[in-house]
């Protein structure tokens, strides 16, 4: 209570808490089912304690998502709450959004005391791409709580010597393991040079603890693929993405490697980028299931898009955790002269920083990789806004070390740097990403702006010889960077912004070298009011950035902060995030004839069951899983499905959302369509658009 107690009596520190929660929850209610892929797992994992536990896509627990289940899982309690609302299953993520803030908050204090704490939790709070993933069911959210908290417990048993501490901070995380794999992976160094360097103890106990801890980090981590890969396939879900069925190639594969090296085959059969069957064309280059054809569609629509064109713009893709039309990066809407917003020169390079700095870039709008990436239009808006003035702190806290004066100070800035140099070189060159994993970046850059300011206020106030003077060169260079991420959105939202930021910042150090250059002790509380506003105006930028997803609109597939995230769609419209919707005389016709199947219907696709998942309650079998080599049937297997009487009516789609095996040429198709009576049209689709695509089957087996 005395803890509580007294983070409530710093009043600072509930404000900006309370503006994290306006900025991760604000308007989520209005977004129906966010990230569709993963809503429609939430709710088939309401269903059964099959599908929860393995985190299925679809009712009948035929194929799992892409991803482990310990995100889901809590989504699915949340949801068990407060029933399966779009806001239910983010009201989780925006929670731990909030719950980062607090712990950044509470590691920067005892160190580098409370005002570069403040400073901290609020650079953490207006990290743009914190408050875009905050704001959806996407993981990473939930995955950057986890690993805080995994770090405040390794400063407490690190501090205290409480080895119980240190157990508990591996294991945790081995539970962000299971929340997105190998990617939890990226804080252990910082971890392990952390200990070693500020555990007050023999270097044989060092060893022994150590050794403890990774185990501990490796029997949690495995637990849950260990058991899922024992139980024979026919027993569980197809996993999802894996290619080969097995958890441990998602993880080392999929969501591992295949992050760096940019090869989005996951080794099975499909292979490849989702949703199109795979990072390579099948079928001579052609879409996959479409025979060199264009599918048609019922009344000549696209199922879902009411005869217009998907809005491509914003951050969006196709589906689930990898979006994107293939060759225009997500984001990647054009304005009037051809070019992509945040690219102000149409890709041929940008103004102070050179070539190669073009804004599109890569298949997800990740930019061009190399030294500068994070500094490329495509990625610099989300959470590189304070990166020099985190290059300037640094120094400030190196500067003076010594051996005899390694303090726990350098330790935790250490500790930090070694969070987010590996992040930033990952991200530099890695070939398969999506801009709202930068939220790995948010913590170390947070602290670092803290724990730096609070060391250049101490050679600013202590006049220290030429380290005085990197407070005001910080403020300004940062400015001055922040005016480049800002200047090429000039056009949209009004040159006022960049111009603003760019004055603000060269008052500030103006201000912070006149304060220099006067002497006096009578100037102390002004000078530390000029450092601390220093700072301050820094945050301009991306607290407006971090407004984006509010006042443009997000797309929740794919999150990231900006003023071109308006042509998703609104609060998480998102173009092709958009499932086909109910179809209220299909679902009137399936519950009719329904003569005791266990599931109302299958469907090719995430896209087109879902609503029936989310909305109605009901139970639906889904064909495809989200990337074109999952196989979750074959011939045979869905053949026995019909037999038992689980499920009889098909719904066949050509294209549609999630799965590249949904088109007229894959064997499951036409395995319906050879055994299959087509329902009468009139007698199901109604008079809807938009909903009506594909045609219903019936089969009954004998």
């Amino acid at each position: 209570m005395s803890f509580i107690k007294k983070l409530g009596s710093d009043v600072v520190l509930l404000i900006i808490l309370l503006l994290a929660a306006f900025l991760y929850g604000y308007g989520i209610w209005n977004d129906q089912y966010v990230n569709t892929y993963y809503t429609t797992a939430v709710g088939s994992m309401m269903q059964s304690f099959h599908n929860f536990f393995f985190a299925s896509l679809d009712s009948a627990g035929s194929v799992t998502v892409d991803k482990p289940p310990v995100t889901f899982w809590i989504q699915t309690l949340s949801a068990m709450i407060f029933g399966l609302h779009g806001w239910s299953v983010i009201l989780p993520q925006a929670l731990g959004g909030v719950g980062s803030v607090l712990i950044v908050y509470l590691l920067v204090k005892p160190g580098f005391g409370r005002t570069a704490a403040r400073l901290a939790a609020l650079a953490m709070a207006t990290t743009p791409v914190a408050a875009a993933v905050s704001r959806t069911n996407n993981i990473d959210a939930m995955l950057v709580f986890t690993l805080l908290l995994a770090a405040w417990f390794l400063f407490k048993g690190t501090k205290h010597h409480t080895i119980g501490s240190l157990l508990i901070a591996f294991g945790l995380i081995g539970v962000a393991f299971n929340e997105k794999m190998l990617q939890a992976y990226m804080v252990l160094p910082a971890f392990y040079l952390f200990y070693i360097l500020a555990a007050k103890v023999s270097w044989k106990k060092k060893t022994g603890v150590l050794a403890a801890c990774t185990a501990v980090l490796l029997v949690i981590s495995l637990s849950w693929a260990v058991i899922v890969d024992s139980i024979p396939a026919s027993k569980r879900p197809y996993m999802g993405s894996s290619g080969t069925n097995s958890v441990l190639n998602l993880a080392f594969g999929y969501n591992g490697v295949s992050r760096l090296t940019g090869d989005r085959s996951t080794g099975g059969s499909g292979g490849g980028m989702p949703g199109f069957g795979g990072g390579n064309f099948s079928n001579d280059g052609q879409m996959p299931g479409m025979n060199g054809e264009m599918p048609s569609w019922s009344g000549g629509q696209m199922p879902g898009m009411n005869g217009e064109m998907p809005a491509m713009g914003g951050t969006g893709g196709p589906a689930g955790d990898d979006g994107g039309m293939p060759g225009q990066g997500a984001g990647g809407r054009m304005d009037g002269e051809g070019r992509q917003f945040g690219d102000a020169d149409g890709g041929q390079g940008r103004g102070i920083m050179g070539g190669g700095m073009n804004g599109g870039g890569g298949m997800f709008n990740t930019g061009t990789a190399g030294p500068l990436r994070l500094f490329q239009s495509a990625l610099s808006g989300q959470a590189s806004w304070l990166l020099p003035f985190v290059l300037f702190g640094v120094i400030g806290i190196f500067a003076g070390i010594r051996r005899k004066n390694f303090t726990m100070k350098h330790k935790e800035a250490l500790f930090w740097l070694a969070w987010l140099v590996p992040a930033m070189g990952f991200f530099s060159i890695a070939g398969f990403f999506h801009q709202y994993y930068l939220i790995m970046m948010a913590p170390p850059v947070a602290a670092l702006a803290g724990a730096g300011w609070s060391q250049l206020w101490n050679y600013y106030k202590e006049r220290s010889s030429w380290l005085s003077w990197l407070l005001p060169v910080a403020v300004l260079a940062t400015a001055a960077f922040q005016w480049y991420i800002i200047h090429p959105y000039d056009d949209t939202i009004g040159s006022g912004w960049s111009t603003g930021v760019l004055a603000a910042g060269i008052a500030a150090a103006l201000l912070l070298i006149l304060v220099r250059i006067i002497k006096g002790q009578e100037k102390r509380v002004f000078a530390h009011a000029a450092a601390v506003m220093g700072l301050l105006v820094l945050m301009i930028g991306p607290l407006y950035w971090a407004f984006t997803p509010i006042t443009y609109g997000l797309n929740s597939m794919t999150p990231a902060a900006g003023p071109d995230s308006s042509e998703s769609g609104g609060f998480g419209g998102g173009g092709r995030n958009n499932p086909t919707g109910v179809n209220e005389s299909l679902l009137a016709y399936l519950k009719e004839h329904n003569t005791g199947e266990q599931y109302l219907f299958a469907a090719m696709d995430y896209g087109t069951a879902g609503p029936y998942i989310i909305d109605e309650g009901e139970q639906v079998v889904i064909l495809n899983g989200f990337n074109s080599s999952d196989v979750p049937y074959t011939t045979d297997t869905l053949k026995a499905l019909v037999e038992s009487g689980k499920v009889k009516y098909f719904l066949v789609t050509s294209g549609g959302m999630g799965g590249g095996r949904g088109g007229s040429n894959s064997e499951i198709t036409s395995w319906i369509t050879e055994n299959g009576t087509a329902v009468p049209s009139a007698d199901w689709q109604g008079s809807e658009t938009g909903v009506n695509g594909g045609t219903l089957y019936e089969i009954t087996l004998k």
